[in-house]
């Protein structure tokens, strides 16, 4: 490609996107660049939206889905963009976070849920959320990439020396945008005091709320310096919001609530940590109680489990096994929408029984597809994927195993997706069919005590503690009072 041609289309692109993309910030007033239309950021919202509950699921606890969609609606309505059709959400993650996406769609976890103390600190954190629907953040984000490319694009046309320093360029491009991300969270932990306080919330426990992100950040050790994070570091959070917090109702006095027992009641029994019903790994293999079945994982394979998929790999990263439903009501019909699915070029078709159960063998590679307007470029062994996937009719339904590699290292993984393959099978031990959940328990503290003591006399043991200081917002120090409720874990 020549010079001059480059330089046409890039002059193409910067008059297609800087023409037709200034318009008014809700929140800031300012006049800004923007290529994401109203309508578009409405239709990535309801795009979005399947997708994020087929990945996680909806987590069923009606009241506690009444009372985030009622706060949501209070706070919608006195936001910056209160046409918007807001839509909140809890969703079935064990995870402590919320996210929005474009349109108005909000998300909370079950585990972010069992993590608030009070409805301030919900309140604070529902506002955030809102904060980066009304100030465009994601039409924002997507506008500061555009122009990075843009900007990197013209470098390496224009420049031999930016040309040849084609990678730092796209690593400073990558700093800078995490710069932008840690203005928008600045800004929406801004606009999160606001909304919180305008509903009547006292601010400050949103600040509080992130000792507790901080401590938990801490314990996992995802601690990393506030430089490189998207997100600023929540102990510098704590000190920023709090001080906002203070300035707003020092500007605007009146009477914020905190409401803790309130909010503590109606978390009584929500899940706490991973479902087992949805699934869960123990000494070596993966067991799902309401499908009825388990197959082995590799002691040295990662995993993620989600309810649409189960997924594993080697550390490597040279495959990857998938578990998940198959599409097709016979085994033919599920191979063959496998096969159509998945652009497969099948070498080898096997019948065969698997514990008892009918299934299909699968060996096949996928075929290469062009990018539009490119040529196909010739597949060699590190670039071509093959897959071996059996199909396997159980209980009603047809579960499909796809063990994916490059056809350089396919062969010497061939043997061990065979195995975990074959190792599938019913499940009939009580114990993992019944495995239950472990809740949220809110007690009524005995006697003046630390929250250490009042726990112990809740016949909590030991290794929970700590992670009860931090479900409880407080040290295990911390001198509690009687009367006062306190989370406990149970079933």
């Amino acid at each position: 490609m020549n010079i001059k041609y480059q330089t046409h289309i890039l002059a193409c692109f910067l008059a297609a996107g800087i023409f037709s993309g200034c318009s008014k910030n809700p929140v800031t007033g300012k006049k800004e660049i923007i290529f994401m239309s109203k309508e578009k950021e409405l239709a990535l919202g309801a795009e979005s939206h399947p997708a994020v509950v087929g990945s996680m699921g909806l987590y069923d606890d009606k009241n506690l889905q009444a009372f985030i969609g009622e706060k949501g609606s209070a706070m919608g309505k006195i936001s910056h963009r209160p046409e918007l059709n807001y839509q909140f959400f809890i969703v079935d993650s064990p995870v402590v976070n919320a996210f929005a996406v474009p349109g108005g769609y909000v998300y909370f976890t079950r585990g972010i849920m069992a993590h608030f103390n009070n409805e301030a600190e919900f309140a604070g954190v529902l506002g955030h959320e809102i904060g980066h629907v009304t100030a465009r953040h994601s039409a924002r984000q997507q506008t500061t990439q555009i122009l990075g490319q843009v900007g990197l694009m013209a470098g390496m046309v224009l420049s031999p020396q930016i040309r040849s320093m084609g990678d730092q360029a796209t690593q400073a491009l990558q700093s800078l945008f995490l710069s932008y991300s840690r203005e928008h969270e600045t800004e929406s932990d801004k606009i999160g005091v606001a909304y919180s306080s305008k509903i009547g919330y006292d601010a400050v426990e949103m600040a509080d709320f992130f000792g507790t992100l901080k401590r938990i950040s801490d314990k996992n050790g995802h601690s990393i310096p506030t430089f490189q994070s998207t997100h600023p570091d929540p102990g510098d959070r704590l000190k920023n919001v709090k001080a906002l917090a203070l300035e707003y109702q020092k500007a605007n006095p009146g009477q914020y609530t905190v409401n803790r027992d309130q909010y503590l009641r109606r978390i009584e029994g929500i899940v706490y940590g991973e479902d087992p019903k949805q699934g869960f790994v123990e000494n070596g293999q993966f067991y799902h109680p309401e499908l009825k079945m388990q197959f082995p994982v590799p002691g040295d394979w990662q995993y993620e489990n989600s309810p649409a998929q189960f997924q594993m790999a080697p550390k490597d990263g040279k495959s990857v096994m998938i578990f998940t439903m198959a599409q097709g009501k016979t085994l033919d019909e599920a191979a063959q929408t496998v096969i159509k699915n998945y652009n497969l070029q099948v070498s080898e078709n096997d019948k065969v029984t698997i514990h008892g159960n009918q299934a299909i063998a699968l060996i096949s590679t996928q075929a290469a597809q062009a990018q539009e307007g490119q040529q196909q470029q010739a597949q060699t062994p590190e670039t071509t994927t093959k897959v071996a996937t059996w199909l396997i009719q159980y209980g009603g339904n047809i579960y499909a195993m796809h063990g994916v590699a490059t056809a350089a290292n396919f062969a010497n993984n061939l043997g061990q997706f065979r195995s975990i393959a074959q190792g599938f099978k019913a499940v009939n031990d009580a114990n993992i069919l019944n495995r239950q959940p472990e809740r949220i328990r809110i007690k009524t503290v005995q006697r003046n005590a630390t929250l250490r003591d009042a726990l112990k006399d809740f016949k909590m043991p030991d290794a929970k503690l700590g992670d009860l200081g931090i479900l409880n917002g407080m040290e295990l120090t911390d001198q509690v009072s009687k009367g006062m409720l306190i989370k406990t874990l149970g079933k």
